[in-house]
């Protein structure tokens, strides 16, 4: 009799054991067969232009204008995506503050631990003041210095999203007075996508969904999650990014976002993958719901009910809209079906913002009265979730456009036998 790769592995293991080629040997074994280049995948990343100097410039000029907006004159942020999005610094976290005091008055004054000075000279732009505070003396003092020689009132001064609350406590001890949220000011330059933005992340959706279109395609019966998992991360990095899908077979389906109960693909399983990759920093995040084999009728049921529900909540998408009539919309679609109320079934709202961060501000949530603006990007989310059976999520990103919204990669499920539509 024949033995499948994964029968060999499982029977050859022991018996290499004590040559001392396990790691190798094993590593070859596991990688997925299309190693051999056997497939049709292919860099989809080289043509793409890089941000360059401008793109930072004018994502500072928004962030400025949005500042005056909200009555704010000076704003800190540290290391964070802010601090990456805004000046292409990647600088890790630890309990010395660092970052730029972004005001209206002149260029950004940056606050440096004194022993890191050189190494913030070679990432902050060229021109920018740098202030530094040596081991023994107080950041947040230096901060204070810093906001009264610019002449910036403690009532307009404000702090970042992402600033850690033992630095906002410092800050309004030294300051006296309670600093203001800047949130708003930093999450609506970064939630309205400029063009070459909205083309990295139509990029990297449309890989991630191929991606998955050829890992569909290794299935096979005894299969465990890592296996299919693996195939998605090689169709990821042959098309030049680093990606991945979390997958779920049958009753794991039903868990949202996962669980730690194992189950290996058995014939007739509902197979939920969710899961995404990054071009040129900005993400794609993606779910499709298959099931290996032929649909059962109540599979099919669920499945059309949530299809249903993410496209006319795609079809009520347009600029003016609360935030949240778009989760109302496909809610009440799983509701009438039979599937409510509420989160019973459709446990989490129906999508979140996306770019630089996989969850990003702001929400398609209930209640959400935040009007949808052209530019904006969301996912796309309905499921439902039936504990002791299965899980569907169908799930697409999109831009809302000038007068409706764009899902963004293409390959729309079309049914549950054509997860992307007329590609497959």
């Amino acid at each position: 009799m024949k033995n499948s790769r994964r029968e060999f592995i499982k029977i050859g293991g022991l018996s290499i054991a004590a040559t001392g080629l396990v790691s190798p040997f094993l590593k070859s074994c596991a990688e997925p067969d299309s190693e051999n280049s056997d497939h049709d995948l292919k860099k989809e990343t080289e043509a793409l232009e890089p941000l360059n100097k401008q793109d930072y410039t004018l994502r500072i000029n928004r962030l400025v204008n949005s500042m005056v907006q909200e009555n704010i004159g000076a704003l800190f942020i540290e290391g964070s995506t802010n601090l990456r999005y805004f000046y292409n610094i990647s600088w890790w976290l630890s309990e010395r503050t660092f970052g730029p005091v972004i005001n209206t008055k002149k260029e950004p004054v940056w606050i440096c631990p004194e022993f890191e000075l050189e190494r913030a000279k070679e990432q902050i732009p060229e021109g920018h003041e740098i202030r530094t505070w040596a081991e023994h003396e107080s950041p947040f003092e230096l901060f204070a210095q810093i906001v009264n020689d610019l002449g910036i009132k403690k009532e307009k001064i404000a702090m970042g999203p992402a600033v850690r609350s033992f630095i906002c406590e410092g800050f309004q001890k030294v300051m006296g007075a309670d600093l203001m949220d800047g949130s708003m000011a930093v999450n609506m330059v970064r939630a309205i996508k400029t063009e070459k933005e909205l083309r990295y992340m139509d990029i990297a959706n449309m890989i991630t969904k191929k991606a998955y279109k050829y890992a569909f395609d290794k299935l096979e019966e005894g299969m465990t999650r890592e296996e299919l998992a693996a195939h998605i991360r090689f169709a990821h990095s042959e098309m030049g990014t680093s990606g991945s899908g979390g997958p779920y077979f049958g009753f794991t389906s039903a868990y949202p976002h996962g669980t730690n109960q194992v189950r290996h693909l058995q014939e007739g399983d509902i197979i939920l993958v969710d899961g995404g990759c990054s071009v040129e920093g900005f993400r794609s995040d993606v779910t499709r719901t298959i099931v290996f084999g032929k649909p059962n009728d109540r599979q099919t049921e669920v499945f059309n009910t949530v299809l249903k529900a993410q496209q006319e909540a795609h079809n009520a998408i347009k600029p003016g809209v609360p935030c949240g009539e778009i989760d109302r919309i496909a809610r009440k679609v799983i509701e009438d079906a039979g599937f409510g109320p509420g989160y019973k079934y459709f446990a989490h709202r129906l999508g979140h913002g996306i770019g630089m961060d996989g969850h990003e501000y702001p929400y398609l949530v209930k209640d959400n009265p935040l009007l949808l603006q052209p530019g904006m990007t969301f996912s796309n989310e309905p499921g439902i979730y039936i504990y002791g059976e299965f899980g569907v999520r169908i799930e697409d990103c999109f831009v809302v456009t000038e007068d409706g919204a764009k899902m963004l990669g293409g390959m729309l499920t079309q049914d549950i036998e054509h997860p992307f539509g007329n590609s497959g």
